[in-house]
């Protein structure tokens, strides 16, 4: 009991520190320009900050597999298409994660991360044939509900949509489509890493080499065919400061990822979805401080509903046996604890990332 509670809260420091260093370096990148006064230029080559973090996690990755000796983990464990399909999805999410940030805020993308409980739990039911309590279910309809109130009732444009030639509303509207894009692609990524761990004998470096190997190998791809690749390697020859930012940010979310495998492996993707609560209420309010982004009175109320509700939920699972158990059942009535007895109460969503 005590080593789950130890392991839990080792995750859950990892993945936050990483992840508020990796969101804050993201805002930077993607939302604040480079160069002198009179010659500032944006960051626009999504495709290119993707391929550099792909590309430092794989060798990482790689190169701990190597350190430990496990060489038998170099050759596939499971079919190639497998991690291909994890990849696509997993960059598609990831690009409109950066993507997004060009139209709404980062207290807006990062509030909306919380919903990420309702694709999972979605993918969950049709990927693995999970099934889910109905207090589940009213959680995460409380924090859609959250969500939603924080979007309806202040501003949610990002600074770097002053730039473009388009209209607030349709600036938002764009920028929420491409967050419920990054919602959905980004639960099928967990949901389907979970299962890949669960259906072979595959190690966390194994399953991220292959990934992020297929992932650099789509983002180069879409580099090359759309011209991007000539143009971004110039950009950062203009300003040199901006691959250091990259770099920085490449590795928070490769030290992230590690966090991110591991939890997903030992305590499933429902868990990893709730893991991150304390993690985006820190990088909201971080991002307001540091970036200027002031919020309404609803906004702030929609904020409260959402990690009340987050950690209502983290609290209620860590009575574990007082409390009914919210189990899904396999297609063989075999049960798979949704949560461990022992959750710490300072769970929350993401990123993962994913989220990276």
């Amino acid at each position: 009991l005590r080593a789950d509670w130890f392991r839990i809260g080792v995750c859950t420091v990892g993945i936050v520190g990483c992840l508020m260093s990796y969101g804050v370096l993201q805002e930077r990148v993607m939302t604040r320009p480079y160069g002198e006064e009179g010659e500032l230029e944006f960051f626009t080559y999504t495709l290119f900050l993707v391929l550099l973090n792909r590309l430092m996690t794989c060798s990482v990755a790689a190169g701990t597999l190597a350190i430990e000796g496990q060489w038998a983990q170099f050759r596939p464990v499971a079919p190639l298409w497998t991690y291909a399909a994890v990849s696509v999805s997993n960059v598609v999410a990831t690009t409109c994660q950066y993507e997004a940030l060009k139209y709404v805020s980062f207290p807006v993308q990062t509030l909306a991360k919380c919903a990420k409980m309702v694709p999972v739990m979605v993918w969950g039911t049709f990927i693995m044939a999970k099934r889910y309590t109905s207090r589940d279910y009213l959680i995460a309809t409380l924090v859609a509900v959250g969500c939603t109130l924080f979007i309806l009732t202040g501003e949610i444009k990002s600074s770097a949509a002053a730039n473009m030639a388009m209209s607030a509303s349709l600036s938002s509207l764009f920028g929420v489509l491409l967050m419920c894009g990054y919602l959905g692609f980004d639960g099928f990524t967990s949901t389907f890493q979970e299962k890949l761990f669960k259906g072979h004998q595959m190690s966390m470096q194994n399953q991220i080499m292959y990934v992020t190997l297929c992932s650099a190998g789509f983002s180069l791809f879409g580099l090359v065919t759309s011209g991007q690749l000539l143009a971004g390697l110039r950009f950062i020859g203009r300003h040199p400061d901006c691959l250091g930012n990259m770099l920085l940010l490449s590795l928070s979310t490769t030290i992230g990822q590690f966090f991110i495998s591991f939890t997903i492996k030992n305590y499933g993707a429902l868990i990893f979805a709730t893991i991150m609560t304390t993690r985006q209420f820190l990088s909201i309010l971080l991002s307001c401080v540091l970036f200027l982004h002031p919020l309404s009175a609803g906004q702030w109320v929609g904020t409260i509903i959402v990690f009340a509700t987050l950690y209502y939920r983290a609290f209620a699972k860590s009575k574990g046996k007082n409390d009914p158990p919210a189990e899904p059942k396999d297609v063989e009535g075999g049960k798979e604890p949704l949560l461990p007895a022992s959750n710490p109460a300072g769970d929350g969503q993401p990123a993962a990332q994913g989220q990276a």
